[in-house]
């Protein structure tokens, strides 16, 4: 039997990264070869009539997972009964521009975003915050929306997991697909803490430790944290536009997982709601490792943390901390 329609929200949908990732939703990349969709397509006034066009180039495409399209500037229409959200609209960061005015401008649109979902989404909806600030925006959105369960508010830090595989492939000149459970801790932001220190990769002789095999700490406590927390700066100078086609894949991964589930013995990495877990302070939007099973997230636990990386753990907390007080004082 043919699958009920799954309503998929996304706001900023004519930006780059609405460009890249509508298409892969259309084509079932997110959710799956057999599962249809209806898009509910979001933005300002002003892009209006590149929604539009969007909405044409999806008709000319003739995708037969494509059951409907809703292309709006309206927040309450684009809300009505979505399944998930994909929350890419926002104030787009510039190669000038500094995160505390991100934020500043970030919150009233999250603010209204997070009532009408509150009003008219699915009871089940799945949100995933990818706009930046992606964690304090998903904080504000949890705020507002208090009938959305505070386990179906994500943030993007998958980006930043796909990342830190992929430098870490390049300096051992393996196939990325070999590798797996990197961790990203804390906040999408240049305090984020990308952790090696559980990560392996498989050979002919079964999986060894990344770290043994890089025999290099310097690197792993200096370059390699450095490049992955300035990773999203350096292409902003490189193509004077934020990440797009890497976001978009993220943010398909991140669904699809949460969705479908992690393979076993595998984690990722997601900003979600923290309860506690390695010291974190409850209630912040934190990205851990977790797994996922039957459509719902677990932080993995029990695993070893060592002295450099608490500190760099608790420094990326404080900052999130620093970015729940300032967005409040925004509110007032």
């Amino acid at each position: 039997m043919a699958k009920i329609p799954v309503t998929v929200l996304v706001t900023g949908a004519a930006g780059q990264i609405g460009d890249a990732i509508v298409p892969m939703i259309a084509r079932g990349i997110m959710l799956g070869p057999d599962q249809p969709v209806i898009l509910h397509l979001l933005d300002i006034e002003q892009a209006a009539e590149s929604l539009h066009g969007i909405r044409m180039e999806l008709t000319d495409a003739a995708l037969p997972l494509l059951k409907g399209v809703v292309a709006t500037t309206d927040v309450v229409e684009a809300c009505k009964d979505v399944n998930i959200a994909v929350m890419l609209g926002g104030s787009p960061r510039k190669e000038i521009t500094l995160r505390k005015h991100m934020l500043s401008t970030n919150v009233s649109i999250y603010k209204a975003q997070a009532l009408a979902l509150e009003e008219h989404a699915a009871a089940d909806c799945k949100v995933l915050v990818v706009a930046n600030p992606a964690n304090t925006n998903a904080l504000i959105l949890k705020q507002f929306a208090p009938s959305i369960p505070k386990k179906n508010i994500t943030c993007l830090t998958r980006l930043d997991h796909n990342r830190a595989l992929g430098q870490i492939a390049d300096r051992l000149k393996i196939h990325i697909s070999d590798i797996k459970n990197v961790i990203i801790w804390g906040n999408h932001s240049t305090t984020q803490y990308p952790d090696v220190n559980h990560v392996t990769f498989t050979t002919r002789n079964g999986e060894r430790p990344v770290r043994e095999h890089v025999a290099d700490d310097h690197w792993l406590k200096t370059e390699f944290i450095t490049t992955m927390q300035q990773r999203g700066v350096a292409i902003i100078k490189a193509r004077k536009a934020s990440s797009a086609f890497s976001a978009a894949t993220a943010a398909c991964d991140h669904i699809r997982d949460w969705v479908f589930g992690t393979p076993k013995g595998t984690w990722v990495s997601m900003g979600v709601y923290s309860n506690g877990s390695y010291g974190i302070p409850p209630g912040l939007i934190y990205s851990f490792p977790v797994k996922c099973e039957k459509g719902k997230w677990s932080i993995v636990q029990g695993l070893k943390i060592d002295e450099f990386s608490r500190a760099m753990m608790d420094a990326t907390a404080k900052e999130l901390i620093e970015e729940e007080s300032l967005a409040k004082s925004c509110l007032e």
